[in-house]
């Protein structure tokens, strides 16, 4: 790819193309999948509405009222490269007035989803572990930032366990709740692990928040990522892009 884009200080750089890895579904979740799609299509626009009316209550449509972005690092490492990543976006969001929390998730012990369709009748994971534990964070937040470092060039599998049970187990609407991913890797890998995250929020209605480039930064020992000046000013773009975004939603 030859694009260009206009850098902060008048930098500019020159995209690469990325690649997409294809996301896998076994059977029994994209048929239920898609049943649950159906029932939402089907859902009025008085119960609808009145969903979002209640989304912009918890979200700062209150006077005083900050929004909520919850942040999760899907990282073995609690001070790696991705959280070095999710920390430069946590600071713009606080000069933004946003509520954040950060939650270490990459580094704890989620079994997979076993397709057992229990959360359908219980509303919850029928594990009872860190996922339920998350599920009312997540559905009170605005926004949902996962960042995951890369690995045969695709996300930690730890947190694709956690998002593939909590985003399936989790009976609220997600519509208009803004999501973003961030990916660290050495050197490749980087777009078709991002294009592997991105998939959980465009199959929830998801808005996905973006940047000057692909959210992505390049670091190998831990730390290392603090090196890399433009993908750090990748992390503090997505931000402000993301509040701006989560604040245009809340507006109606």
């Amino acid at each position: 790819g030859g694009q260009r884009h206009r850098r902060e200080g008048g930098e500019e750089a020159r995209q690469e193309d990325g690649g997409q890895k294809d996301h896998h579904q076994e059977g029994g979740h994209y048929q239920e999948g898609h049943r649950r799609q159906e029932d939402y299509h089907q859902k009025d626009g008085h119960e609808k509405s009145r969903r979002q009316d209640h989304r912009r209550g918890l979200s700062g449509g209150r006077e005083g009222e900050a929004m909520k972005i919850l942040m999760l690092n899907g990282s073995p490492k609690a001070n790696g490269n991705t959280a070095l990543a999710l920390r430069e976006m946590e600071h713009v969001f606080a000069e933004q007035g946003m509520e954040t929390e950060l939650i270490h998730i990459g580094n704890r012990d989620i079994r997979s989803c076993v397709a057992c369709g229990r959360c359908s009748e219980l509303g919850r994971c029928l594990f009872d572990d860190l996922v339920n534990e998350i599920a009312p964070k997540f559905e009170a937040c605005d926004g949902l930032v996962v960042g995951s470092p890369v690995y045969y060039a695709s996300a930690n599998a730890t947190l694709v366990a956690f998002l593939t049970r909590l985003f399936y187990s989790t009976p609220f609407d997600k519509t208009m709740k803004v999501g973003a991913s961030v990916v660290a890797a050495r050197r490749g890998g980087l777009s078709s692990t991002f294009d592997e995250l991105n998939k959980f929020f465009t199959i929830s209605g998801m808005p996905v928040a973006s940047s000057q480039y692909w959210n992505s930064i390049h670091g190998a020992a831990p730390g290392e990522a603090a090196q890399d000046a433009e993908g750090l000013q990748t992390m503090r773009t997505l931000a402000r892009n993301m509040t701006f975004l989560m604040r245009s939603i809340a507006l109606g």
